[in-house]
């Protein structure tokens, strides 16, 4: 029977990779972001190979969320997979420095963001008794680096939620794991440096950083595992990265 998966941020980076590589392997797909007009283009794209439905929100938005995940139309309604991907980095600042908005927005989308889309997607699996959410964290979620504070702190968090999601959904059936990617050339440093597209640049500069397709590939073979396998928790990173600080830049 085919699969139906909803995916945040679906428009850009690793969540729209996500969501042309499940289209590709036939997967009912549900995009979820905050631009239409993306969303619309991919609607178009992607209905060749498979059914689309798009919503068009902000994760911060809790009542939105939940409105229109329990209005899906029926034949989205069944979500068999939960790709929490949504999520991003505002600044580069020591603590002492750093923007309070920025952490508000940091917070407010990796962290309760992912809870606000879980939510009602928990209530549906729990009631079908089956289905797989992957949370998208980072290597930001198993170490912290200089500057990188509260985007750490929120995929700490992020991490804690995985591990304490896959605890409280046992009972039903649900598989929980993540993918802690680390670093993937994306639009994630022009949005961390807001809009700085010479800095963004020079964070990928002298290696072969991951990209979006990469991390796709590896969410589609978790996603794909008999249902007695469980990937719980991987990390994956640049053949020349070796931590947040040591990238071998000698290419």
């Amino acid at each position: 029977m085919k699969k139906t998966a909803l995916i945040t941020g679906a428009t850009s980076g690793i969540g729209k990779a996500t969501a042309i590589r499940f289209a590709q392997e036939g997967i009912r797909i549900v995009l979820c972001g905050r631009k239409e007009y993306i969303l619309d283009q991919l609607k178009v794209e992607l209905s060749a190979h498979t059914d689309v439905y798009t919503i068009c929100f902000d994760v911060r938005d809790k009542l939105k969320v939940e409105s229109e995940i329990e209005l899906l139309p029926p034949e989205f309604s069944k979500i068999d997979v939960l790709i929490n991907n949504a999520g991003n980095a505002h600044g580069l600042d020591p603590i002492q420095s750093g923007s309070s908005e920025d952490w508000e927005a940091m917070l407010d989308i990796n962290v309760k963001g992912l809870l606000n889309v879980s939510k009602p997607v928990i209530s549906k699996m729990i009631e079908q008794k089956s289905g797989h959410i992957i949370n998208i964290g980072s290597t930001a979620g198993k170490e912290v680096y200089p500057n990188g504070n509260v985007y750490c702190a929120s995929k700490h968090a992020v991490d804690a939620l995985n591990q304490g999601m896959r605890m409280d959904l046992n009972q039903y059936g649900i598989r929980v794991g993540a993918v802690n990617p680390g670093m993937v050339e994306t639009a994630f440093s022009e949005v961390r440096f807001k809009g700085d597209t010479e800095r963004a640049s020079k964070v990928y500069q002298g290696f072969d950083a991951l990209q979006a397709e990469d991390i796709a590939d590896i969410i589609y073979f978790v996603i794909s595992r008999p249902y007695h396998v469980n990937i719980a928790d991987l990390i994956v990173m640049p053949t020349a990265q070796a931590s947040s600080t040591i990238v071998n830049r000698n290419k």
